[in-house]
């Protein structure tokens, strides 16, 4: 099992916040890859396990890690 590391950051009083706004391209993305697992699994459970987890893991460390809606 993988160990979580947090690193505590103190939050500055004179940083500004920035209005959040959801970009529905960055939504609209995750559904497409969302539908195409389910797809893929429906299909051919077997034959497309490799595909399935491909796309499994860029949703969980691409868009969670890199990708961000604010821009």
């Amino acid at each position: 099992m993988a160990k979580v590391f947090t690193i505590p950051v103190v939050p500055r009083a004179d940083r500004k916040r920035r209005e959040r706004a959801s970009d529905p391209r960055y939504v609209e993305g995750q559904k497409l890859l969302v539908e195409a697992m389910k797809y893929l699994a429906q299909s051919d459970p077997v034959g497309n396990r490799s595909a399935v987890e491909l796309l499994s893991e860029h949703v969980r460390t691409r868009f969670r890690m890199t990708d961000s809606p604010l821009g």
